[in-house]
Formats: C-alpha cells, structure tokens, sequence
C-alpha cells in the first residue's frame, strides 16, 4: 500500500517461533494458543522455496513444469486500483475481471507485466494444488498435517488482499516473494468497517478501510483498531498460523510473490463442516435481526446459554437425554440438520 497518513505508533509484532532439530514444530504449538504465530523457516527445505531463493524464473519455470494445465482462478486489478482486491469507488462492483486460465499462462502474464510501470495487478487465488500442480505434493508437505488438509497455492505481483477472516486454523507458508502479515483479533470487528457480507470480493467479507489511510474520515474507529495490530514480514521458508476470526490484512511486495496454505478444523465429525457457522450467521440475521430489542436480548440470552455456554448448561439433564445438546457425534449433526430444515 501507499500514500500512508497520519502518525501512528508502530504495530506490535507477532510472536515468533524458530523450529529446531531437537524439537521439530507441531501441531501442539499452535492449536489451542489462540493468537497468531509466525514460524520462521518452517519449509525453508522445501525444493521450491530453494529455486525462489535462486531467482524468480527458476522458480516460475518449475512451477511450469509441474503445471497439469487444469484453469485456474485468477484476477486482474485495474491499476488505478493500487494493487488493492475490492470495489469500484461507487461500490457497484468490483476492481478486477475475473478469468480462468491455465497457470503456465498466469505466470507469463505476471513476468510481462514485471518489466511495465504501473501495471495491473494480477493474483492467481486458492488454487487447489492437487488439481493444478499435482506434482508439487510428491516434495512438499507439513507432515505435522493429516494428509487430507488439501493445500492451496496463491500467486501474484504486488497485490493487496484486504482485512477479512477464515472460520478454519490456517498455516500458510510463504515459497516466493515477501509478504506483509497485518492481524487484528477477533474484537476489533466494530473498529473494521466490513463490508457488505453477501457482495464482497472474492466471496470473503472485507474491510472497506484501508490501513495506509487512517485519517479517512469515513472509517474514524480504523485507528482504534491499529493500535491493536499485529505485524509481520515473511520470507521464502516462513510461515504464519492464523487462529479462526483473526482479521488479516496480506501485502505483497515483490514483482512475484507465491504462498501455500492450509485449512483446517480439529472437528473431525463426519457430515460437520465449518460452513455450517456461516449459514447459522445467515439464519440468525433472518431469525433475529427484525425482533424487537428486548426479545432478540432475550434470544441473545438463550444463545449464550445453550450454545455458547459450558456444561453448566446441560449438567442437569442425564446424559442419555440430552439429544441435540449432548457431544456432536454423526447422528446428532443429522439430528441438528433436520431440526433446522424442518424450521425453515
């Protein structure tokens, strides 16, 4: 980003952690921490990151040469939009067109536009690895991971992705390029300025505010927020775990800039998903939304109590009668699923 206003202190940085021989890093080190964590060199060995390291073409030819063909989503963002992924200053759409294109031509068309001032930015979005770069899985891999965490590989030149959250555990390592980490926890929403949640670029709810400019009069809060940030810096061979609902803003800056990440949950039910806690934001915004003050306090109440709330809530009842209430199990996902389908 550019054009920074306004005096504000430096952001705290995020904690770091550098995995060593004798302890290798896992799993254990950041679920259940609740805060973010860079991992500093976590896939420095990584063959790519060393072809990053070499150059910027080694690393895109090898890319190439592991490229199935399969199209892959990828933006292209108006200059006058700064490198920015978002909207048109009337908010009536986006600042990008969107194609689907082989990878192989998406990383042309980022060396074409490395040698041009004021060129567009292009971004190649969560592509799923196994189906455009399937080879890449046979060298790479966080074995701290159950294999079934699928990775996603993100491409670009000197792009903005603006503040938005994953409702999954998130660990992602930067192969090339350098990538600039700005995280907000979960209770500076108020002090965001997200956007509309069902028109939002990308399909992820996003900051309206950008952080190079917090005098804007139209964000007042947007300081408020940044005295909470949290940066970092990632390099080739780095990595950042983002626990869910943390806020975070991703710069690149280099003329080529890649990462690989992984989502996940520690969830393992069958037929439960992490959609599921968007489609109960959506119900309740229908449920809740048009009730009364008092009575959406009340419902506020019954939330925090049954879903919210801990085993107090239920300690009352036998374990072989607490049905929905009780531990999620296969059953009481389907059990769940129908009471919802059958209030609808």
């Amino acid at each position: 980003m550019s054009e920074a206003s306004g005096a504000m202190p430096a952001p705290a940085a995020i904690e770091e952690y550098r995995p060593d021989g004798d302890r290798p890093f896992g799993l254990d080190d950041v679920v259940g921490r609740e805060r973010p964590l860079v991992i500093r060199g976590l896939v420095r060995d990584w063959p790519i990151v060393q072809l990053a390291r070499q150059s910027d073409t080694a690393f895109a030819q090898r890319l190439a040469q592991l490229d199935s063909g399969a199209d892959v989503s990828t933006l292209m963002i108006e200059p006058e939009a700064d490198g920015i992924i978002g909207y048109t200053p009337d908010l009536e759409g986006f600042c990008y067109r969107h194609f689907k294109v082989p990878l192989t031509l998406g990383l042309q068309r980022l060396a074409s536009y490395s040698r041009r001032e004021h060129a567009p930015g292009l971004v190649i979005q969560s592509a799923p690895v196994r189906e455009c770069i399937p080879g890449f899985l046979d060298e790479h891999a966080l074995p701290f991971l159950d294999p079934v965490v699928e990775p996603r590989l993100w491409i670009g030149n000197r792009v903005t992705t603006p503040t938005h959250f994953d409702s999954q555990h998130n660990i992602a390592c930067v192969v090339c390029g350098t990538r600039r980490f700005t995280l907000f926890p979960p209770e500076q929403l108020p002090n965001l300025y997200i956007g509309p949640l069902d028109f939002a670029p990308t399909g992820a709810a996003i900051s309206m505010a950008r952080l190079d400019r917090p005098d804007d009069p139209r964000f007042p809060r947007l300081k408020q927020a940044l005295a909470s940030a949290l940066v970092a810096e990632l390099h080739p061979g780095d990595a950042i775990y983002m626990p869910p609902l943390w806020w975070h803003n991703v710069d690149s800056l280099e003329r080529l800039n890649a990462l690989v990440n992984y989502w996940w949950s520690p969830v393992q039910v069958e037929g439960f998903t992490t959609g599921h806690a968007r489609a109960a934001l959506y119900h309740c915004l229908l449920a809740f939304r048009a009730l009364p003050p008092t009575e959406r306090a009340d419902w506020k109440r019954l939330l925090d109590h049954y879903v919210f709330g801990g085993e107090d809530a239920i300690a009352h009842i036998p374990e072989p009668r607490r049905g929905v209430l009780g531990p999620l199990t296969p059953e009481t996902v389907e059990q769940l699923k129908q009471g919802a389908r059958q209030n609808l």
